[in-house]
């Protein structure tokens, strides 16, 4: 679209400028030719270095933007980029290129893989596994039965993926307008596994917004643990039975969640940090260690606090 097109579709001040946008992308990532925004102030440092053309932003933010980038003032930023998004949207099925399947694959009679798909050897497909549009898949991969991949995932080699996981599902992303109805925010991501990864049963992996969720190198996670929209999971992470990250959460290297431990949207975790289970994170977490509780604390001073509960129950 061209700029003068989104400003018209989002009611905002019309522009002249015909500059022609490709895609939606975060002022960190934009490059010129997408368009991006400014809906929460701890991203207002990233708006000096952008390089997208254009930043849907509030008009006292607009002097802030690098010479040449276009400023389109909004009341609400955020409902307009959601309401952008779906302009940008990719097709469910985008390709006519029938899939690619390398030796020695097994693929079960029920599976079904869509066209532009690619798989590598060795791979075993099995019973009522669906393979979106455009996924990469490398080798020696197992998907048991009923796995869902969406379009464009990535996975690496020698990854394990159990019973009715889904991954690339929609994260959950909305705009509210001022009378409580939720406009949806597209999400235009995709999901990138790494090698030597293993997923249990009936998980689920939220694609991106913009760019990639991550799991990364030999990270194992254990049944039913939910991964929101552009969380990156550090090598070597384990995350047990019931683990929820929120969007845009960030594990260090061999971070280790417990059953039921949980954390807000758009923090960081320090590598080598162990949550025990039931730890509610609220805030990024800068030094590794042992965590316990909510309000989140260090493992030993919980359980001071825990004995101390006790032998005032008992007095």
């Amino acid at each position: 679209m061209k700029l003068n097109e989104i400003a018209a579709v989002l009611g905002l001040d019309n522009s002249d400028f015909f500059t022609e946008i490709i895609g939606i992308n975060t002022l960190r990532d934009a490059v010129e030719g997408e368009i991006s925004f400014l809906s929460d102030s701890k991203y207002e440092k990233d708006l000096f270095e952008t390089r997208a053309s254009a930043v849907i932003l509030p008009k006292e933010k607009g002097d802030l933007l690098p010479k040449g980038v276009v400023a389109l003032p909004s009341e609400d930023p955020y409902m307009s980029i959601a309401l952008l998004s779906k302009y940008f949207s990719k097709p469910i099925k985008s390709s006519e290129t029938p899939p690619e399947i390398g030796e020695g694959c097994t693929v079960y009679p029920t599976a079904y893989i869509e066209n532009g798909a690619k798989i590598g050897s060795n791979c075993t497909i099995m019973s009522g596994v669906y393979i979106g549009s455009d996924v990469r898949i490398g080798n020696d991969v197992v998907l048991y039965p009923n796995v869902t991949v969406y379009r464009d995932t990535i996975i690496g080699d020698r990854v394990g993926v159990h019973a009715g996981s889904v991954i690339g599902s929609d994260g959950f992303g909305y705009a509210h307008t001022k009378t409580g109805e939720h406009v949806k925010l597209y999400q235009n991501g995709n999901v990138v596994i790494g090698d030597d990864v293993e997923i249990g049963a009936n998980c689920t992996v939220d694609c991106a917004v913009f760019g990639s969720t991550q799991i990364k190198n030999g990270v194992k996670i254990d049944n039913l643990v939910h991964i929101a929209h552009n969380c990156i999971v550090g090598e070597y992470s384990i995350l047990v039975g019931q683990v929820g990250l929120a969007g845009s959460t960030t594990l260090g290297r061999n971070v280790v969640m417990g059953g039921q431990s949980a954390t807000a949207g758009h923090l960081s975790i320090a590598p080598f940090t162990t949550l025990a289970a039931r730890a509610g994170v609220t805030k990024s977490i800068q030094k590794g260690g042992t965590y316990s509780g909510f309000p989140l604390m260090e493992h030993k001073l919980w359980l001071k606090l825990q004995a101390k509960l006790a032998k005032l129950l008992e007095s």
